[in-house]
């Protein structure tokens, strides 16, 4: 028979065992977050014309090995590939996807480093209505196409539609891995499908098997993640109409790879942020939600929680965006109330944001488009006396699973204006954000020249910038 210890002994232990900060990871115990200096920017493109939608991952196996992906400009074929062996101080760049070996890329990639060190990409092709799947093991140096994802026969008839105004039926991939397995999700015409194979190390995987993601019809712009019991996650926005509307929904498939499936869908959020909705920063191309996870497998103290980022606009058709946080602690079946990352007092624009989660600390990051010093009134903010049309690109830290942000701080050192890069898609669809060892690695595009190595200049055709952003 167990004794029982007597209360004062109880009561002094645990307050000991508290006071060595029992609940918190240790790289996590008693910080507090700081404001950030704005880090050193890096140009990795340094190419004429515009750069943007970008896709950014670290390898686990060498943290210093740090990949990105762009779509690149018309009339050209291919992808802008960044490849640094040096944590992001400097790049080997080059066109991939101009009708090599990976076909003729057209847009939208997607990028994502598994515990092995395999580099998983996806993106569309210029013309094929399949998703491709390309693999790098030498840290993306070389990639080799290793699966085509057809549309399941069923789906909706071919539309028109897609990046270039191509005529396509399977939009915006995206592509994870985690817990021995890799998944790439995308836009079929409806509904969305999801296709999943196992890894088993470096190079060596098995085949792609796929889901229709049940209950996803007008549901798109979505993002996929992988907890740590290999069950699967992916979110979706319902676009009732271009502009206004926009709810989230998620679903979940219990055992990933398993025979279960993706299962009902449960209502997560509304943003008021249709598919198209169109303010000043983004005029051209319009925003979406763009509903982003991060999945902890840390083993921490938030070991399973999923978060979840989105876009909502405070009043509808009022131009002023938020950037806003929900997570779940039980597979989506139900979620926290929702906590504003940009701490701003404007009514000014953010968008297009970006979530990841520190495996090796259980730190969450949020990047994300924004105009709060666009006030019309000339200074740093401000390119042409116009309020609300010009960005810069900001930041945010979690220690606590997201309950909390700590202070914003700029990333970018200068302030972009997307109208001047006459890229046709603005800034585009997306940004690039990876998380490791402490350290964030976002990438944006960006035409402020801060780094004077912009080949077009200042406020003309955008580069894809990067930084180091370490937890302050």
């Amino acid at each position: 028979m167990r004794r029982a210890l007597p209360v004062p002994l109880v009561f002094s232990m645990l307050v000991a065992w508290l006071a060595a900060g029992a609940f918190a990871s240790p790289a996590l115990a008693r910080t507090v977050l700081k404001p950030s200096p704005t880090p050193p920017n890096v140009d990795i493109s340094v190419r004429h014309l515009n750069e943007s939608e970008e896709a950014i991952a670290i390898n686990p196996t060498n943290p210093d090995n740090v990949v990105e992906l762009s779509n690149v400009d018309l009339p050209l074929v291919g992808m802008w590939l960044g490849v640094s062996f040096d944590g992001g101080q400097t790049w080997a760049t080059s066109l991939i996807g101009d009708n090599d070996n990976l076909g003729d890329a057209c847009c939208d990639p997607t990028l994502s480093f598994d515990q092995y060190g395999n580099l998983w990409m996806s993106y569309l092709y210029n013309i094929e209505n399949e998703i491709p799947v390309a693999l790098s093991t030498d840290g993306g140096l070389h990639f080799k196409l290793v699966a085509n994802i057809s549309k399941p026969a069923g789906s909706a008839p071919r539309q028109p539609g897609g990046e270039r105004g191509l005529y396509r039926f399977v939009d915006q991939p995206t592509i994870v891995s985690g817990e021995n397995q890799v998944w790439v999700v995308f836009n079929a015409g409806n509904p969305l499908i999801a296709a999943g194979a196992p890894v088993d190390g470096l190079g060596q995987f098995g085949d792609f098997q796929q889901e229709v993601i049940h209950g996803t019809n007008n549901c798109t712009y979505g993002d996929i993640a992988i907890g740590p019991d290999g069950q699967v996650m992916q979110v979706c926005t319902l676009t009732e109409s271009g502009q206004g509307g926009g709810k989230l929904f998620a679903s979940v498939d219990p055992d990933g790879l398993g025979p279960a499936g993706f299962g009902k869908r449960v209502f997560v959020a509304p943003t008021h942020v249709g598919g198209f909705d169109f303010i000043p920063p983004q005029p051209d191309r319009s925003v979406d939600a763009e509903p982003g996870l991060a999945w902890d497998r840390t083993g921490g103290p938030f070991n399973g929680r999923v978060s979840l980022v989105y876009t909502k606009e405070v009043k509808n058709e009022s131009d002023d965006t938020d950037i806003f946080v929900r997570h779940s602690d039980d597979d989506g079946r139900t979620w926290s109330k929702a906590v504003r990352v940009n701490d701003d007092t404007t009514k000014n624009s953010q968008f297009l944001p970006k979530i990841s989660v520190d495996q090796t600390t259980g730190a969450l990051a949020v990047v994300w488009y924004d105009s709060r010093n666009d006030l019309g009134h000339g200074g740093t903010g401000d390119t042409d006396g116009v309020p609300n049309d010009d960005a810069q690109f900001w930041s945010a830290f979690s220690t606590d699973g997201g309950e909390s942000f700590g202070p914003n701080f700029p990333i970018s050192a200068g302030t972009s204006n997307s109208q001047d890069a006459r890229n046709g898609i603005d800034y585009g669809d997306y940004s690039g954000l990876a998380f490791w060892g402490g350290v964030a690695r976002p990438a944006w595009a960006d035409n402020s020249n801060s780094t004077g190595t912009n080949p077009d200049g200042a406020l003309h055709q955008l580069d894809v910038y990067t930084a180091a952003v370490p937890l302050a």
